[in-house]
């Protein structure tokens, strides 16, 4: 049986192959923005939390972080019920609940609200446990001697402990942003208009789905190739690069 290969009646369609590729990475950029600080600020809460100054004593219900600082019980249990939540749950489940659960309790969302909602959350439960591996191994030491300048819990943490923890761990940041990244494709599932729902209609057009689907995976290629090297560089140059040259 001979295959006859047909590329030019796909890119023909280049105008929905753009649609979906900028698609793709404005919710990618964009659940990459706000997983990140959800990470960061849950992995702050796991692995120091926050609250009273040094030399009080933890209160009824609060947990002593390892640098002095006490968090809440309840709010250590509710982020770490929410990180092993997702992290033990598909993203096709967490995706089609936010979309067609959440309107049942009258919280209507747009396929696009909803992918970006969906991507944003399970990124930051898994940022979470990559930064916070990374602030654990960040010297107490280096802790001290911050609190020895008078510097407050904030500045310890976003000038001391943050910097360094995310330049131990930002391959594994960018690595999961790819996933992120690459787990798109199912919102197109949804109606999402990314690049794999791009693919798809361009086989319903011409029914060439091995062209389509072979041109968009070299697309996936592409834009992992040229978002690692991105990610790359935005972390050496401004996430830790003034630490790493002090």
């Amino acid at each position: 049986m001979k295959i006859q290969l047909d590329f030019v009646a796909v890119l023909a369609e280049w105008p929905l192959l753009l649609t979906g590729a900028g698609w793709t990475l404005r919710l990618t950029f964009a659940a990459t923005v706000v997983g990140l600080l959800l990470g960061i600020a849950c992995a702050w809460v796991r692995a120091r939390g926050f609250g009273s100054g040094a030399g009080v004593g933890p209160g009824i219900g609060s947990v002593r972080g390892s640098d002095g600082s006490i968090a809440p019980a309840w709010l250590k249990t509710v982020v770490g019920a929410y990180v092993e939540l997702i992290r033990n749950t598909p993203f096709i489940v967490q995706l089609f609940f936010i979309f067609f659960g959440l309107p049942a309790a009258g919280i209507r969302l747009s396929a696009e609200w909803a992918s970006f909602l969906a991507m944003a959350i399970n990124l930051g439960a898994y940022a979470a446990e990559i930064i916070r591996a990374g602030i654990e191994a960040t010297p107490k030491g280096q802790i001290e001697a911050a609190q020895s300048l008078a510097m407050s819990r904030a500045q310890t943490f976003f000038k001391v402990v943050l910097p360094p923890a995310l330049k131990k761990v930002w391959p594994s940041l960018v690595s999961q942003i790819i996933i992120v990244m690459l787990g798109s494709s199912v919102c197109g599932q949804i109606s999402t208009p990314e690049l794999s729902s791009m693919a798809d209609l361009i086989h319903s057009r011409n029914f060439r789905a091995f062209e389509a689907f072979i041109v968009v995976g070299v697309m996936y290629l592409l834009l992992c190739i040229a978002l690692r090297q991105l990610l790359n560089w935005i972390g050496s140059t401004f996430v830790f690069g003034r630490s790493a040259g002090s």
